[in-house]
């Protein structure tokens, strides 16, 4: 790193409410357009990957939503928040009543998003800065947020997702339409209308459905 995240995250943000999630602070990217920018044009020289951890995207805020009008599947359990960006989704699974949070994300600058945004909201979350996909259960409840945007990386996914439900994990997954969503192998929910920015997703609203991944769902 060629700069200081905690730094960086602190003069690039602003303390915001999801629109929907409002129970939940972030430091969140005011001008995600700007910021987006800034990050292509000064890569090199700042040392800064493209900072998903900046956006509340719609997969991990309908995820959030879910959670939180539905604390039961959370409560008391050892929770994982796969991909974790922001940390949107653990923090949510914490304020629900969860026993502990893992997130876990390869981006070593969402372990300081994540420590920054938990102590937003007074809770605490541990982080993981590996790849565990294809790594045996060490939940109860797996949570996941818009991941299925690349089919080498969907493909990876399925056969772990698969592999903790057998081993009897609950997973859960928030999608807003992505093309590789492996829908058939799910059950549906609950969907929402989430408020994105347009700059990021050419729309001003996503559809998201949150998901539970089911391995005996196959021929639908």
């Amino acid at each position: 790193m060629k700069t200081v995240p905690e730094s960086f995250i602190r003069a690039n943000t602003g303390i915001l409410s999801p629109p929907h999630v409002p129970e939940v602070s972030l430091h969140l990217a005011s001008e995600a357009h700007d910021l987006w920018l800034k990050t292509e044009e000064e890569l090199e020289e700042v040392g800064l990957p493209p900072p998903f951890w900046a956006f509340a995207w719609a997969g991990g805020q309908g995820l959030a939503r879910y959670v939180l009008d539905h604390p039961e599947i959370v409560r008391g359990r050892r929770v994982v928040d796969f991909a974790s960006g922001s940390g949107l989704v653990g923090i949510a699974a914490m304020l629900a009543g969860a026993a502990e949070v893992l997130a876990v994300d390869i981006d070593p600058w969402a372990e300081t998003a994540v420590r920054l945004n938990a102590e937003l909201n007074g809770v605490s979350v541990r982080f993981l800065g590996e790849d565990i996909i294809g790594r045996e259960r060490a939940a109860d409840v797996y949570l996941a947020g818009d991941v299925f945007y690349d089919k080498g990386f969907a493909d990876l996914l399925q056969p772990w997702f698969d592999a903790l439900k057998r081993a009897g994990a609950l997973v859960i997954v928030g999608d807003p339409g992505r093309a590789y969503c492996p829908r058939q192998r799910m059950t549906a929910l609950a969907t929402y209308e989430v408020p994105v920015t347009r700059a990021l997703e050419d729309s001003d609203v996503k559809r998201t459905t949150v998901w539970r991944f089911d391995s005996s769902v196959v021929d639908r």
